[in-house]
């Protein structure tokens, strides 16, 4: 079928889509939406059967959907309507929650209903960004494929949400969440600040004061100390700051300053002299608290299997970052396992380096350059191990040099539904030793088409093209299962041997030393950063800013089909994908 997507922003949940039509043999066209009439350009010219928007901030003129049918993916169950649906449900401790297809009509959300499913709201407050790129876009990939089914039966006819049974109590139309409605009181209870900021993250977060600072606080832990007075900074850690509350403690990992224009920032960096007599709080090595902390990377033995396990908040990977995952890496593959599982966080795997960080930083040259040696050095770090099998467990979706990170290991182990985007953007040639380690898992032809094709490509195509070797199911609490089952079968001792063997093999007889293939790519980085000459600064800023090109490129859908990577339309993104 022809389809073409309506997005604002090709977001994780656009491309989820996009992969999931696109293997099952639709021919999907994507246009990246600034304002109604390329909305109605991209129709006339694409001529597609089906329009589907699941991800769109913009009203669907009635110049399409009186003419087309066309399905707008609403985050809410059915009776729910309105900008702040997530907000809602999380801030309301909603224990069910749902996704609605509707069809697009004059009112917004109001409608017929193709597909609806509802999902159970996990116990603890999540992120708004982990329930949106978790049950809600499992849910949103269902409705599509069901949407794309019924559109097939010329005689189907969706149902108005009048005649339907309303599945989640007190669904309604809602208005969007204002900062009146998430304010907090640091003097109230942990559980409801952190739920309240939870709420509000990854956007537009909840605005506060620090140390007489006023802020936007996200990336919400709770803490073990008790009994101070609320609101005062009690310690620092790992970028992130403690703060009491009525009962207990809040670490934030990030701020982002009261001012127009500012980027969000790990909490001490936005902080700085702030923190002038607020103590460090440095973890023990190989030391787990009691409760909950903050902590973001960990390490443990299970017999003869190493976890290293990490989860830097959105995916980015700081200067900083990288230097300590580097170390407990180092610790980690001198340990005397036979196998080394390095595990991303669910939410995302990696996105490669911080482009905030790096913004903020006085030499932002200086400050990308380093970033990306220390990534490297973890890459550099996974290629060279032969005292142990890596598995590099992608347990979250992975962007531009994260999705390069893990190549370099033994065994690639995705969780279905994951997306990759296995290629570099914003002004960067891009290193992560790529130019090694892409060509020996795809083959360098192939290679080559996912640097330039610029697409994203699910877990199972990824598998199909050699770029992952083991999917593994989509629950989280499955997928760790079934990644304990995987490691327990390679550490068998002659199973493990063999592979580090035959990896040690590999790399001696390489003609070319991995020094060239990291000074070659350097070289390139060296003119992007240092000289910009593909506008990595003027590209960096935009994605920080959230601006949109003024005409994004239209991808109507073709007749070439998308069996093949070469041959999907290419999709140029809003804004940059990278980070």
């Amino acid at each position: 079928m022809r389809i073409l997507l309506l997005v604002s922003v090709f977001n994780g949940l656009s491309q989820r889509v996009w992969c999931a039509l696109a293997d099952a043999g639709h021919d999907v066209g994507v246009q990246l939406v600034t304002g109604r009439q390329e909305m109605v350009e991209a129709v006339r010219t694409g001529r597609p059967e089906l329009v589907i928007c699941p991800f769109l901030n913009e009203r669907v003129p009635a110049e399409i959907w009186r003419h087309q049918r066309t399905v707008v993916i609403h985050p809410g169950p059915v009776g729910d309507r309105g900008p702040s649906p997530l907000d809602w449900a999380i801030a309301e401790a909603a224990p069910i929650w749902g996704v609605t297809a509707v069809e697009a009509v004059e009112e917004l959300g109001a409608g017929p209903v193709w597909a609806s499913r509802t999902f159970p709201m996990p116990p603890a407050a999540p992120r708004k960004a982990s329930l949106y790129n978790g049950p809600v876009a499992d849910a949103a990939v269902e409705c599509v494929l069901e949407v794309v089914a019924k559109a097939a039966d010329p005689g189907f006819q969706p149902a108005t949400a009048s005649d339907l049974t309303l599945e989640v109590m007190n669904a309604r139309p809602r208005p969007a969440m204002k900062q009146a409605e998430r304010a907090f009181d640091w003097a109230e209870g942990t559980e409801p600040i952190v739920r309240r900021i939870r709420a509000a993250d990854s956007a537009p977060g909840v605005r506060t004061e620090l140390a007489g600072l006023p802020v936007f606080a996200y990336d919400a832990h709770p803490g073990l100390t008790r009994g101070a007075r609320p609101g005062t900074l009690l310690g620092r850690r790992q970028g992130a700051v403690l703060v009491a509350t009525g009962d207990g403690s809040v670490w934030l990992g990030h701020l982002r300053d009261d001012r127009p224009g500012a980027v969000k920032l790990p909490a001490t960096t936005l902080l700085g002299g702030r923190l002038r007599g607020v103590p460090n709080s440095p973890l023990v090595a190989g030391a787990e608290p009691e409760g909950p902390s903050y902590r973001q990377v960990r390490y443990r033995r299970t017999g003869p299997v190493g976890w290293l396990c990490f989860d830097f908040y959105n995916g980015a990977m700081s200067a900083g970052h990288c230097r300590r995952l580097m170390g407990a890496l180092r610790h980690a593959i001198g340990q005397d396992t036979r196998v080394l599982v390095l595990r991303g966080g669910t939410d995302a795997f990696s996105n490669g380096i911080h482009l905030t960080v790096i913004e903020a930083a006085a030499d932002p040259a200086g400050s990308a350059w380093a970033n990306v040696k220390a990534l490297n050095e973890i890459c550099r770090e996974l290629i060279g191990c032969t005292r142990q099998v890596v598995i590099c467990a992608y347990a979250g979706s992975a962007r531009a040099g994260g999705a390069m990170l893990g190549l370099g290991a033994d065994i690639v182990a995705a969780r279905d539904g994951i997306v990759l985007n296995p290629y570099y953007d914003i002004g960067l040639y891009g290193s992560e030793l790529h130019t090694f380690t892409l060509p020996r898992r795809v083959g360098q032809p192939m290679a080559q088409r996912l640097v330039e094709a610029k697409l994203p490509v699910s877990a199972q195509r990824a598998r199909s093209l050699g770029l992952v070797d083991e999917v593994g199911p989509r629950h989280p609490e499955a997928y760790a299962e079934w990644l304990g089952d995987l490691a327990a079968r390679h550490a068998d001792a002659r199973a493990a041997r063999v592979l580090q063997s035959a990896k040690a093999r590999r790399l001696a007889a390489e003609r070319v030393p991995l020094d060239v293939y990291e000074s070659r790519e350097l070289a390139e980085m060296s003119s992007d950063i240092y000289a910009d000459r593909s506008g990595f600064t003027a590209a960096r800023r935009a994605f920080l800013a959230g601006v949109r090109p003024a005409r994004p490129h239209l991808t109507p859908p073709s007749s070439q089909g998308a069996g093949d990577l070469g041959r999907h339309p290419a999709v140029r993104p809003a804004v940059p994908i990278s980070a």
